[in-house]
């Protein structure tokens, strides 16, 4: 059939207006507002069959009303087919969704991983680096131990007061890296 030409052209509508024609029909469907309007065309087709003149009737209750009958059977027959092709096109976004999703999430997971391997690094080499504390504390050593030069006093309570002024930051530092550890541990 490819070398001859067709005697039917071929329909090919196009499917991203055809599926966004369904989906509005689908959505309509789905609402409130369309269960009332079928409610009262269907009210009003049988107070027409029943109430108006016999001439002006086109569908008997005698019969049970087949023309209704048909008219719903006929809409439930194409609205089957339309919602179905709406839960597809939902399919498929669901589907693209979810696989931007699991991407964002790995690219998360990897830029996490990443941060929290820079972040260890540089745990590890703060413990190398001189803390402001400990900057401030020898510079103000420093800077006793020149006055004190200057002065001429060099006695043995400034010595101590040094000391103990060491001692105390040694302390200070020792109980910071003890409490860094115990965090990393946790």
């Amino acid at each position: 059939m490819s070398l001859r030409q067709r005697r039917i052209p071929r329909l090919a509508p196009n499917p991203d207006a055809f599926g966004s024609a369904t989906e509005g029909i689908a959505r309509f469907m789905g609402t409130p507002q369309f269960l009332l309007w079928m409610t009262v065309f269907c009210a009003l087709w049988l107070a027409w069959n029943t109430v108006a003149p016999v001439s002006w009737r086109f569908d008997s209750a005698a019969f049970g009303f087949t023309a209704l009958t048909l008219v719903l059977s006929l809409q439930a027959s194409y609205a089957a087919p339309l919602l179905l092709l709406a839960q597809n096109r939902q399919d498929d976004r669901d589907r693209v969704s979810l696989t931007e999703d699991r991407a964002r999430a790995e690219r998360n997971l990897t830029d996490t991983e990443y941060l929290t391997r820079e972040i260890a690094g540089l745990r590890l080499a703060m413990r190398d680096v001189a803390t402001r504390d400990f900057v401030r504390s020898e510079l103000r050593n420093v800077l006793e131990e020149l006055l004190e030069e200057q002065e001429g006093v060099s006695d043995d309570t400034a010595a101590r007061r040094r000391e103990r002024e060491r001692g105390k930051f040694e302390r200070d530092k020792e109980r910071e890296e003890k409490e860094r550890d115990e965090r990393e541990q946790r």
